[in-house]
Formats: C-alpha cells, structure tokens, sequence
C-alpha cells in the first residue's frame, strides 16, 4: 500500500515531483582553483576516515564529456564488470538479503505479507542467475515478489525488471522522471542490458511503500540521474529495528552540468537531515562498491555473531553523506577550472 508524506508543497510535487533544494549559503564561493579542489578532497577523505575508504573514488576525477552511445572503453568495462565472480548470496538481517552482483547490487526486503525487491541488475540471464538463485539458495521464493522498486533509469539497475515482472506479476516502482527518461530518452544504454520495463508506478518524493509489517519512504534525489530514488528501509535484527539509507546514484558520470553537481551536493545536505530525524544508523548503495558490501558479506560469514558492520550509527551516515558532498564540490571546481 501506497501512501504519501508530504516533503515539498502540494503544488511543487503536482509541478515536478522533486525535492526542494536546501537554501544555499549566503557566503560568496572562494574563487575556483586546484588549492580549493585539493580542499574537498583532504576533507572527504578526513570524514571518511578508516571505515569509509570504498567513498573515496567518488572523488576522482570526472570527463567533462558525457560518454557518447556505443562508446567501445564503455562496453568493454560493462563486460568486464558483469564477468566478475559475484559474491554468494546473504542474508544481511533479519529481513534484507543481498543477491546481487560484485559490480551491481540488488536487494530483498522480506515482509509479513511478501517480498520487495530494490533493482534487477543488467539483463534478464544476470536476473535469472543471481536474482532468482540466489533467492532459492536462501529459501525465498522469487514468486512472493509483490514490488520491484528501481532506484534509477540506467540499465545496470532495470535490466532484468522486464523479465521478472512478466514471469511474476509484481509492480514496478520508479520515480516520475526517471519513467519519463527510461520511455523517452536514455541518458545511456548498451546491447548488454535489457530494455527497459513498462511504466508502472510513479512514485513522488516522500511517498510510503508499506508492505505488510514493513515501509519503505521514498526520497527523489536528483544528482546522478533527475529522479533518483533513495529509499530508507526499516530492517530488523536481534528484536532491534534498524533504518536504513540506500544511497541511489552515487557517481558523476553525466559530464560538465552544474546543474547536476548542485543539485546532488543539495540533496547530501538535505539527507542529512533526514538522517538526523529519523534517526538512520545504516548507508546502502546499490552498487556494493560503494558500501562495503562484498567485503562486509565475507565479515559475516566468518563472524556471524559479531557487530553487523552495516551498522554504522548516525554519525557514520552523516559522514558517507558528507563525503560524498565534499566530493562533488571537489568535482564541480575542477569543471569550472577546465
């Protein structure tokens, strides 16, 4: 069931569906130079600390240029990528399992009244593979799937979502704009990821997902595409109830748009907040290496009673958020020194 929290005004969301951005500071930005980029880095790279290294490529530098269709280095590193071993399917709490790949991620929420899963990989064979089989390996069966969300409109993340929802019936989730993109134009595409799957529902920012005795809100963070979608998810582990953050699009791979850049730095700050509230005390991502993931499934093999590392309090939240921030300001200065 579907229900909405209103976070921008009635008429803002009628209008564009996306959050509004956080008032910007009143003082003048310090004069672009490598000085100030080398400044966002030292201080990305001092919030994250130890616990946080698998951010700090988010703050490598970025192509001005947007990679152009059947660009041969892209398809060669989608290839490379989808060819790596993927970790074995885990359960990461009590209701959250990994089954996705060691590039993409794909996430089950399992709730009292089914299952819902977050992205379907690159193509409908990955999907089979490691959606659906990593699923029956951890004793979940893939017909219980009453929601596919996808966090945004590339096709690492919607790939295998037309298959499953033909073979299962369930609803698929995306923001307004991003449904708009993956019908119209495609920022990217590539002959090895599926098309892209009819649009189902929209959702808005701050609307609810609550499946059962779980709820997911959504919160559309424009950044890495204009409608991605961050979800936070309540997880359960041990009798506690844990929320967490799944950060939908993290790097900057759309070239020299400041638009893009201010709109993803607003978006950490406003985040934060939200973090704060509610309070959140995991970060996700929907690729693993942005989170830790395959190297946070092997610490719980091999110590399944110690501290979920996934858990990483608010502060630690709120640093990944900032780290990313920090990061894109660093980007956004090296664009305006080029």
């Amino acid at each position: 069931m579907f229900r909405s929290t209103l976070i921008c005004t009635a008429a803002m969301l009628a209008a564009c569906g996306t959050p509004p951005a956080p008032t910007p500071p009143t003082a003048p930005p310090a004069p672009p130079s490598q000085a100030a980029v080398d400044a966002h880095v030292e201080r990305a790279r001092a919030l994250a600390g130890t616990d946080l290294q698998f951010l700090m490529p988010v703050c490598q530098p970025q192509p001005a240029q947007r990679a152009a269709p059947g660009d041969p280095a892209i398809e060669q590193m989608l290839q490379r990528q989808i060819a790596r071993p993927a970790p074995e399917p885990a359960q990461v709490f009590d209701n959250l399992y990994y089954v996705g790949s060691a590039w993409v991620s794909a996430w089950v929420v399992k709730t009292s009244q089914g299952l819902i899963l977050i992205d379907a990989l690159n193509n409908a064979l990955e999907a089979s593979g490691l959606i659906e089989g990593g699923m029956r390996k951890l004793g979940l069966d893939p017909a219980q799937i009453k929601y596919l969300v996808v966090t945004h409109g590339h096709g690492d993340h919607y790939g295998g979502a037309s298959m499953l929802a033909q073979k299962y019936g369930m609803r698929v989730v995306a923001s307004a704009l991003d449904w708009q993109m993956m019908e119209t134009q495609l920022e990217f595409d590539s002959p090895q990821w599926g098309r892209p799957p009819k649009r189902d529902i929209a959702v808005q920012d701050g609307e609810k997902l609550t499946l059962g005795d779980t709820t997911i809100t959504f919160y559309v963070t424009p950044g890495h595409t204009l409608g991605t979608l961050s979800p936070v998810i309540e997880t359960r582990a041990g009798g506690r109830t844990h929320k967490a953050l799944m950060w939908g699009g993290t790097s900057f791979n759309f070239g020299k748009d400041f638009g893009r850049l201010d709109s993803y730095i607003a978006q950490t700050e406003r985040m934060r907040g939200v973090a704060r509230r509610e309070p959140i005390d995991v970060f996700l991502s929907n690729h693993p290496g942005w989170d830790g993931t395959v190297e946070n499934l092997a610490a719980l093999r091999q110590n399944p009673g110690a501290r979920n590392p996934y858990v990483r309090g608010t502060e630690g939240v709120d640093r990944a958020l900032r780290t990313l921030g920090e990061c894109a300001r660093a980007q956004r200065v090296r664009f305006m020194l080029a």
